[in-house]
């Protein structure tokens, strides 16, 4: 039986969730514009109750490792790799883009022939993190962070000229009005944000038992809101 522990603090939103053979066991998932380290432990120790399983049970630990808020990507690394050395089980990073596309419903039955998934998300800095997947799920463009004119230019370098367009994440609207004036037919969802029940699935669709995969690090696209004061801090004479 293998046990998966998924953690996402990546956006607006904090989830946790447990993947018990084959299936989702528990999970708890709540919007949240701040307050992740608050609620992140709490979230974790009401899955493992409610699924029945302590740390020591769990086989891996999964995590989003970004694009998404330094502080969330910090706070959610360092939590799983605690947890997972704590259980000496091995811990597993994925992208916040490719979680956001595995939750789109028709991915269960099979991508749709042509169709292309662009993920975007609002750095609240005035501008977008972006990937591109095809039909088969496969990344062709990014992640980057590009300004929001730029995001048309940035799917047609990824996958060619205009055609229909799949988006998910929270800056859907700000996408949709870009590409549509360029010529794309453009399908809105009601996936918003990452999700650690879709998390844990892919891990479980991606990791076997054995398997050691690489220490996961945060997925930094752009330089933190805060720098190092000058001169160490002193105040000038």
């Amino acid at each position: 039986m293998v046990r998966i522990l998924a953690l996402d603090t990546s956006t607006a939103a904090c989830s946790a969730a447990l993947w018990r053979d084959g299936a989702l066991a528990a999970k708890c998932f709540e919007i949240l514009d701040r307050g992740h380290a608050e609620h992140l432990m709490p979230m974790i120790e009401k899955v493992m109750t409610d699924a029945g399983d302590a740390p020591s049970d769990l086989d891996l630990v999964a995590t989003t490792v970004g694009p998404g808020a330094f502080t969330g990507l910090r706070l959610g690394l360092a939590a799983a790799r605690a947890l997972a050395m704590a259980a000496n089980v091995p811990c597993l990073g994925l992208t916040t883009t490719e979680t956001l596309v595995a939750a789109l419903p028709q991915r269960i039955a099979g991508p749709s022939p042509e169709e292309i998934v662009a993920a975007v998300l609002d750095t609240k800095r005035g501008d977008l993190y972006a990937e591109v997947f095809d039909s088969d799920d496969e990344p062709t463009r990014g992640p980057a962070a590009i300004a929001t004119d730029r995001l048309a230019g940035f799917l047609r370098d990824g996958v060619g000229e205009p055609g229909n367009c799949t988006l998910v994440g929270d800056a859907q609207a700000l996408g949709a009005a870009v590409l549509r004036e360029a010529g794309w037919a453009v399908r809105e969802t009601e996936v918003v944000r990452p999700d650690a029940a879709v998390l844990a699935q892919l891990a479980a669709a991606r990791w076997r038992p054995g398997d050691t995969p690489p220490r996961p690090v945060p997925l930094y696209l752009r330089p933190p809101d805060a720098e190092l004061p000058r001169n160490g801090g002193r105040l000038r004479g």
